[in-house]
Parts: structure tokens; C-alpha cells; sequence
């Protein structure tokens, strides 16, 4: 437990254990023997996952380009709806292997929109990768097909996740406990 901003956070997953499923994740990905592979991490929450996996990828042989988006699905609400593009990727996607990257997996909504969005402009493949997989908040029918790890159902930050723009510098993931 470290205390933060007058904040207690317990950490759930720590630099080290983080480091070691990114690196599982890229020979993984490798494995695969994707071609012309583009990532695209989905922002905010993504941007350190995505540049440590963009960086591991590169250590395990693959030379994958990396784009950004961000996507809305709360608006001012939280239980989601329709999802809009608030920036779109800038290259085209055609006939290309696209990794979305995001940091965690829960509804499913965002994900499942960027992933038919990604087909419907002719990726070759979309598949999708997570730090993070909350199954049990489920609100669509998906699967990530690079998980790092299963997470409890707690509110998350850190390694760029926030809660009202603060702890995303944290290297760790852990739990604001109240």
C-alpha cells in the first residue's frame, strides 16, 4: 500500500509482474506470425501499454507500426451507448494485421465498435489486446485474443489508467482503497 496524493492505493499488479506479461503478450503476437502489423492503441488509458508492447514486439523480431484513437462510449453518463470517434487513425488500415490496445476489457462496447470498424474498412485481421480483462462486466459478446492478466472487479489506475486525471504516472496498477 503507498499513499498518493493523500490517497491509499493498493497495488494489484506490480512494475515487475506488468514488464513480464508484456513481454508474454509480444512472443505471443510474434507467434502468431502476423504480417504487416499495425497497432492501435486506444487513448487515454492504452498510451503506456501500447509503447511498452510496441517496444517488446520489437525485441521479439516484429517491426509493427502504431497508430492511436480515441473512442466515447460514456458521454456524461456510465453505462455507455453509442460509441463516437473523437480521433481516428490517420493511415489506412486495408489488408493490414491491426492489434487494437487497450488497457482494460470490461463492457466490451468500445472494443467490439473498433474492432467491426477496423474489418469494415478491410483490416485483414483485427484482433485486440488488453492489460487488463474485467469478464465479469461483459455487456457484449467479445474476447480479447491478448489478455495480460484477468483483473478483479475493482476500479483500477495506474500504467495510465486514471481516476479524475490523477495516478495514471503510477508504474504499477493498483486500487484506490476509500
Amino acid at each position: 500500500m503507498i499513499h498518493v496524493r493523500g490517497r491509499s492505493i493498493e497495488t494489484l499488479y506490480s512494475a515487475q509482474e506488468i514488464a513480464g506479461a508484456v513481454r508474454r503478450l509480444a512472443g505471443e503476437i510474434a507467434a502468431s506470425g502476423p504480417g504487416d502489423l499495425l497497432l492501435v492503441g486506444i487513448l487515454k488509458g492504452a498510451f503506456v501499454f501500447t509503447a511498452d508492447l510496441l517496444r517488446a514486439l520489437h525485441e521479439a523480431g516484429l517491426s509493427p507500426e502504431v497508430e492511436f484513437m480515441s473512442l466515447s462510449s460514456y458521454g456524461a453518463g456510465t453505462e455507455g451507448g453509442e460509441v463516437r470517434i473523437l480521433r481516428d487513425v490517420e493511415q489506412s488500415v486495408a489488408g493490414r494485421h491491426v492489434i487494437l490496445v487497450d488497457d482494460i476489457l470490461e463492457s466490451g462496447r468500445t472494443l467490439k465498435f473498433a474492432r467491426e470498424l477496423m474489418l469494415e474498412r478491410g483490416a485483414a485481421r483485427s484482433q485486440i489486446a488488453v492489460l487488463l480483462d474485467k469478464a465479469m462486466r461483459r455487456k457484449t459478446e467479445i474476447e480479447a485474443d491478448y489478455v495480460g492478466f484477468s483483473c478483479p472487479d475493482h476500479f483500477v489506475v495506474g500504467y495510465g489508467m486514471d481516476v479524475g486525471h490523477a495516478f495514471r504516472e503510477l508504474p504499477f496498477v493498483g486500487r484506490v482503497v476509500e
